[in-house]
């Protein structure tokens, strides 16, 4: 199962913290990991996936491989720019989103927008004229953001 990861190249330490552990919780689950292939929360996931001898793909916005994180197994050079982030929403069979800015919301939204679930962990939440939006599933812990996020992907399958 491939799960893809959002969040931003700058993030405060404990939110690093948490996506290593996240990219540790996914490879213990057989999890393929997609992100961006770049720094931050980005890094911090492959890097836990791969410590738990798991796979990552990194789709990157360039053309360069010297832009990927050291931890991205597999690089998908796009030339695309922040259009990747659609190719990173979709290829997850469901997106665990952490932290981040308006490219992490640009990706929950392409993900949203065709129906593949996303599970927040300390992420972008949303209103509808004052309603809350639960359209993000919540998740506690890295732990818990991986169950709800093999559980939706499992649900979402034909």
């Amino acid at each position: 199962m491939m799960i893809s990861v959002v969040g931003g190249d700058a993030a405060p330490p404990e939110v690093l913290a948490q996506a290593e552990a996240l990219g540790r919780e996914l490879a213990r689950r057989g999890c393929t990991v997609v992100c961006g292939g770049r720094g931050g929360v980005m890094e911090a996931v492959c890097r836990g996936a791969r410590a738990e001898g798991g796979h990552t793909i990194g789709i990157l916005p360039g053309t360069n491989r010297g832009d990927m994180n050291p931890y991205v197994e597999f690089p998908i050079l796009t030339g695309m720019g922040y259009a990747r982030n659609v190719i990173v929403a979709l290829s997850g069979e469901a997106v665990i989103a952490v932290d981040g800015s308006h490219g992490t919301l640009s990706e929950i939204a392409h993900a949203l927008q065709h129906g593949v679930p996303v599970i927040g962990l300390h992420t972008w939440s949303f209103s509808n004229e004052g309603a809350d939006d639960r359209a993000i599933i919540r998740a506690s812990d890295p732990q818990d953001a991986v169950e709800k996020a093999i559980a939706a992907a499992t649900t979402r399958r034909p």
